[in-house]
């Protein structure tokens, strides 16, 4: 299935090696960047014990781990982020930052292993311990964001690659308190921590390296891997943070579960489609044949007529499901995209329901290598999602150009816009604005679009108005 392939071709794209488990803790999915990490093929280790990647003692103690959470729910990893320890093929073990997240698939459990090498953070530490002398030129040339701290809590050092995870210069933040890189409810609480630390001994963070929340200059957060030594220089205890950046992890773990969610969602879909579909054919064609003994003009003719028009409603909204549910499998092919509007719009000027609405096509461009079939659909769905805008009649514009090695297609009414609290969630199945709608449609064109390697995207000017804009790479392999 296309879900599938996709899904797959997510996994070994991903930087970080992502290992899937079912719950008897055997490995299901192993992928390109994990076979770096271990030194195993994927076929090595599919069906044996995730344990194999374990050094003792968590090699014997896993299985008995995760018996007990499927049994209690008592979990030490699933769901929170920590640092543990990897084992090679060659038996060699190396530090690694895990993250695991649960999911369901087919009503069955399978757990996600999300891992990022934290060697060279480990080499980093010791480096910086092991000789003060070389502590600036290590700490400026660190790929990771570094910041040291006095025992006051503020900032001693910030190396370049922290000023590029959190926007601010060193100059604006040395002297600062370094809660200032924490949100809250951190930043009202470091202080206090950090002094009782002084003063007990108490540690949460250092030593141990831990999943928190940071904040950039801009006030947006973002989750980073911190971890914290501690160092005596002249006499004088300072803290140095070592802080990874895992907004890339993060994203993958929700583009996986929305990716589930699309699978079960198109499931589901097709489902409903198929059951309603053959009865609603049977419902119509038994109405046709009482309308067809109903003497002229009489109210239960009338009556019919309207059960007959609810039901082609029922029966077209079956249609947008089944479009929906159904993978996406393009024909690559050159299209002569301008002629393929025209001729889309010029369909839909023949419905008396668009009356008053007028398509305006500008541009050229040499023909693009997509699907035709699939593009129209996406066309009709945008000159009809327009047209429904101008509740008056009006003119839809279309500019079609070349933009930074794609085909921009931009489909343009002055009707009344999109409510920027609306436009987050127009893409998302089901949601609609329309008193009759599926809220199929838009959903349906991003998939259609993102199967040829494209992208939809909405704009809303200031002056009013809807655009949306397709976008479909120039340069593809025409289908075989």
């Amino acid at each position: 299935m296309a879900s599938q392939a996709r899904w797959r071709a997510l996994l070994d794209s991903a930087v970080d090696g992502i290992v899937v488990i079912d719950p008897q803790g055997r490995i299901e999915a192993f992928n390109h960047a994990a076979e770096r990490l271990f030194g195993y093929a994927e076929a090595e280790l599919l069906g044996l014990n995730v344990n194999v990647l374990m050094p003792s003692p968590y090699h014997e103690e896993h299985d008995g781990y995760l018996a007990r959470y499927l049994r209690e729910g008592a979990a030490r990893i699933i769901g929170i982020g920590r640092e543990v320890t990897g084992r090679r093929r060659d038996g060699s073990t190396f530090p690694l930052h895990l993250a695991v997240g649960e999911m369901n698939v087919d009503g069955e459990r399978r757990f996600t292993g999300i891992l990022h090498d934290l060697s060279a953070r480990v080499q980093l530490e010791t480096q910086l311990r092991a000789s003060e002398a070389r502590w600036r030129a290590i700490v400026d040339s660190a790929v990771d964001g570094i910041v040291v701290i006095d025992e006051r809590g503020l900032v001693e050092a910030f190396n370049p690659a922290a000023t590029t995870l959190f926007g601010y210069a060193a100059e604006e933040v040395i002297g600062r308190n370094v809660s200032i890189l924490m949100p809250s409810p951190y930043h009202e609480e470091h202080d206090g921590y950090l002094s009782r630390y002084l003063r007990e001994g108490q540690a949460r963070v250092i030593g141990v390296g831990r999943e928190v929340q940071a904040r950039r200059k801009d006030g947006s957060t973002f989750p980073v891997h911190l971890s914290v030594g501690e160092m005596p220089v002249d006499g004088v205890r300072k803290f140095t943070g070592i802080l990874h950046d895992l907004s890339n992890r993060v994203r993958l773990e929700e583009q996986l579960r929305e990716q589930e969610a699309l699978v079960r969602l198109g499931e589901m879909a097709a489902v409903i489609a198929h059951e309603v579909k053959n009865p609603l054919a049977g419902i119509r064609g038994a109405i046709q044949v009482i309308s067809g003994r109903l003497p002229e003009g009489s109210a239960e003719l009338a009556v019919t007529g309207e059960i007959v028009a609810r039901i082609d409603a029922l029966n077209s909204m079956m249609q947008d499901m089944l479009l929906f549910a159904r993978p996406p499998r393009p024909h690559m092919a050159p299209v002569e995209v301008p002629r393929l509007v025209e001729s889309t719009a010029e369909l839909l000027m023949t419905d008396p329901a668009l009356a008053g609405v007028t398509v305006e096509v500008e541009g050229s461009i040499e023909p693009v290598v997509a699907d035709a079939g699939l593009l129209k659909i996406v066309f009709v769905n945008l000159l009809v999602n327009g047209a429904h805008a101008l509740k008056n009649g009006g003119t839809i514009r279309v500019r079609v150009a070349t933009e930074g090695g794609h085909c921009s297609v931009a489909f343009s009414d002055p009707g009344p816009g999109i409510p920027p609290e609306i436009r987050e969630k127009v893409f998302t199945p089901f949601f609609t604005t329309k008193a009759r709608g599926t809220g199929l449609g838009l959903p349906t064109a991003k998939r259609l679009i993102e199967a040829q390697h494209g992208k939809i995207s909405i704009e809303c000017p200031p002056e009013g108005g809807t655009t949306v804009i397709v976008r479909i790479p120039l340069r593809q392999q025409p289908s075989s």
